[in-house]
């Protein structure tokens, strides 16, 4: 017997409202330490699932404490959400029939900024409207705040609506920006330039920690947390409309076979962070870039390393930004410097994807950064804690798609609510799932519609934030230079209320030229103190998948890597990924064949945006792997 969680409308009056249903626990029979079933439990009424199961609580790391964890049991059968009395054809939907359920009004993807501010604001509207509505967040992540890595210069707007009283609790936001500068860095000097900052009021957090607070608030209010779970694909109905999401099978071998501890993750659809697989298929499926005349979105790879320094060396609040070198003036890109508290500061470097250089490799330029004459003596006698990469979207205004589409709605990263000048999308996105937690409620209790969500995100701030900057990025398609002249027009003279709107230039991975434009790059060898190899860097990452199981890293055409990106581009996968998941070898014969190295893989998702024929395809692994962040 198969057993689900699922989203259900409480009203039987409200048209198109669908009922999910994810697996939890198929043929359970393992007891308890109690020597009770597990399966037991899931007749008696309880706030959450670990109760359900007759364990104390669920926790946001996804484990029970001196319990036993459900996720170890063994499953069978499809892992599938589903809509509830659905009659009529529903694509990639299990024909088994033996299913019970446990209901949820709303479930919503990824416990980061987004997730979890949707999940709070739709619980504190169901405690002023007296309603009772149930609310799951699912993550990917082993824990909350796992694959969350930001800079992060925290700005609390969002907060201070959400959470007014945030500062009467112990929340890990306590250092203030003290100082704010922007260099302009060549090889050997730094030059001071006004900074376009306005960081005033703001704080150098740890996002990941930030989250894991906002988790433990989420589930005062009543949401059940579950994290370890990843969503594979969406489910139609016979009408088009999403009715649900399929879980991919964890537990299954390399050869396909399935494991002695087989089972299927649960994890729904919304706030899938930047590139989202779903989001993308989504956005593809329901034209939703088209919709509204969207152009396409621009990403950025973000790579950083959290230090632990000297305490005399430490400013606590200090931030630097800088522009220049080590990248080329035709790389749109640059590095900031955050101290954080407790001696730690966050050091990282952000470079646009579309750049031209096929031998360009972020990794090794960061670790060119780290070797400046202004930055090393920050850095020496100090320790790193901690490495980790991501990609973030920098499209802004002229990239956010309608975020609306039967069934759902997309919120925060996966959307691309980044503010580029102000390098901050943490607020915007927040705010964005508060809006659409609004919406929602609408829709279970007054009767409305999710286009509501698309309204008030016209209408607030976030609409208005993003329409100010949007000239900045695409500026710099011209080069250094004249970006830095239109951007200080922008924020100088017009103050972003330019008569006119960029466009942006290619998609990043067309941007990528052929290598005979270019020479190849010769990186120092690294030197083990300021610098690293991406085997030393990865050890800090905590990144860990599950070996026997399946690439979530797939080839469309497996030839294209031998027949193309090698003897035309010179192998770019091999140096824009920034844990060496892509390598070419030498086969029995000689010849260079692609290796891939997916337990390696960070979630950045930079060889699904960069890859010039688009050719490498980034699936969610089992749940739970990837990286394990704690201070980024």
């Amino acid at each position: 017997m198969q057993r689900f969680l699922s989203i259900s409308s409480k009203s039987t009056s409200l048209k198109n409202q669908k009922q999910l249903r994810l697996p939890l626990v198929s043929s359970v029979s393992s007891a308890t330490p109690k020597g009770q079933s597990c399966s037991h439990y899931f007749n008696q009424k309880s706030p959450s699932l670990g109760s359900r199961l007759g364990f104390d609580r669920v926790f946001s790391s996804g484990y029970f404490p001196n319990r036993v964890n459900f996720r170890e049991h063994k499953r069978n059968g499809n892992g599938f959400l589903r809509s509830k009395g659905l009659v009529g054809e529903i694509r990639n939907y299990s024909s088994e029939t033996d299913r019970e359920s446990i209901d949820y009004d709303v479930v919503i993807v990824g416990a980061g900024p987004a997730g979890l501010s949707a999940a709070i604001r739709f619980k504190q509207l169901c405690q002023e409207k007296n309603a009772d509505f149930s609310v799951c967040v699912v993550e990917k992540g082993a824990e909350v705040g796992a694959h969350i890595l930001s800079g992060n210069v925290f700005e609390p707007r969002a907060l201070n609506e959400l959470l007014p009283q945030w500062k009467d609790e112990e929340v890990p936001i306590n250092v203030p920006v003290s100082s704010d500068k922007f260099w302009f860095l060549t090889k050997d000097r730094a030059i001071s330039l006004p900074s376009p900052f306005d960081n005033k009021g703001n704080y150098v957090i740890s996002l990941s920690q930030l989250v894991r607070w906002m988790g433990v608030k989420a589930e005062e209010l009543g949401v059940e947390i579950y994290p370890g779970f990843a969503a594979s694909e969406i489910l139609y109905d016979e009408d088009n409309n999403v009715v649900g999401i399929g879980t991919n099978d964890m537990g299954v071998a390399k050869d396909g076979s399935r494991k002695e501890n087989f089972q299927r993750g649960r994890i729904t659809l919304l706030a899938e962070g930047c590139r989202g697989s779903l989001s993308q298929k989504i956005m593809k499926e329901f034209k939703l870039r088209e919709k509204i005349q969207a152009q396409h979105q621009t990403y950025a790879l973000g790579i950083k390393e959290v230090w632990e320094i000297d305490e005399k060396k430490h400013k606590p609040g200090a931030v630097l930004h800088t522009l220049g070198w080590p990248l080329d003036s035709k790389t749109y890109g640059g590095s900031f410097l955050y101290h954080m508290k407790d001696r730690q500061i966050s050091i990282g470097l952000v470079v646009a994807l579309n750049y031209h250089n096929p031998f360009l490799n972020p990794y090794e330029e960061f670790q060119k950064l780290k070797h400046h004459p202004s930055i090393k003596p920050l850095l020496e006698g100090g320790t790193v804690l901690q490495y980790g990469a991501r990609t973030l979207n920098e499209g802004g205004f002229q990239s956010v798609p309608y975020p609306v589409f039967p069934g759902g709605a997309i919120i925060g990263c996966s959307a691309g609510f980044l503010n580029v000048p102000k390098i901050k999308g943490t607020h915007t996105a927040m705010k964005s799932g508060m809006l659409a937690a609004e919406a929602t409620f609408g829709v279970l209790h007054e009767v409305s519609n999710m286009e509501a969500y698309w309204d008030a995100l016209r209408s607030s701030w976030v609409w208005e934030e993003l329409h100010r900057a949007r000239n900045y990025r695409p500026a710099f398609e011209y080069g250094l230079f004249p970006g830095l002249a239109l951007s200080a027009l922008e924020h100088y003279v017009l103050k972003g209320k330019s008569p006119f709107t960029f466009k942006h230039g290619k998609p990043d991975h067309e941007a990528t030229n052929v290598a005979k434009l270019h020479s190849s790059i010769q990186y120092p060898k690294p030197d083990g103190v300021l610098s690293f190899d991406v085997p030393t860097s990865l050890h800090r990452s905590n990144t860990n998948h599950n070996h026997d199981q399946p690439a979530h890293l797939r080839l469309r055409d497996p030839n294209i890597p031998e027949t193309v990106n090698l003897p035309e581009y010179a192998g770019p996968e091999s140096r824009y990924c920034p844990a060496r998941v892509y390598e070419y070898v030498p086969n029995e014969k000689n010849q260079l064949k692609l290796q891939i190295n997916a337990q390696n893989c960070l979630h950045c998702k930079a060889c699904d945006i960069k890859d010039p024929k688009q050719n490498i395809e980034w699936t969610v692994p089992e749940g739970g792997g990837g990286p394990g962040y704690s201070v980024m």
